[in-house]
């Protein structure tokens, strides 16, 4: 078995077939979207496949340390556009070919008009080892 990360972009990604942003849903075709997301979600807990899932809120900052004793730098609330994650899903799977077919899945969900929206997500692996460190 393998874990990946499924990230939903905000913005960042390619655009999206039905390209209506999540602003401009109704009530009813937002509920209907995360209402997907979560049926995928109970389905692929009931095959072993589902680890975890959030949906994230688009205010955030950087953060990094700043040394000893001093107290962390922060940036923001403004992350780069390309950066600004909506959630995410891991997913714990046989191979890569089950990843990119539950993500092409994922994509599927629906948006305005309660067509799919056709969704660019990515997809990265889980890092399985730690790189051997140079001698």
């Amino acid at each position: 078995m393998a874990k990946y990360l499924l990230l939903k972009h905000y913005r960042g990604a390619p655009t999206p077939v039905n390209d209506v942003p999540m602003d401009d849903w109704t009530p009813h075709e937002v509920s209907d979207h995360i209402q997907f997301m979560n049926d995928l979600a109970v389905r692929l807990e009931g095959t072993g496949e589902f680890v975890d899932g959030q949906a994230l809120a688009p205010e955030g900052m950087w953060v990094r340390y700043d040394g000893e004793g001093r107290p962390p730098v922060t940036d923001g609330p403004f992350a780069e556009t390309k950066d600004l994650i909506a959630g995410w899903m891991i997913i714990d799977v046989e191979d890569q070919e089950r990843a990119v077919e539950l993500a092409g899945e994922l994509s599927s969900a629906p948006g305005a008009g309660g067509r799919p929206l056709h969704e660019w997500l990515e997809l990265r692996p889980f890092l399985e080892a730690a790189p051997p460190a140079d001698e």
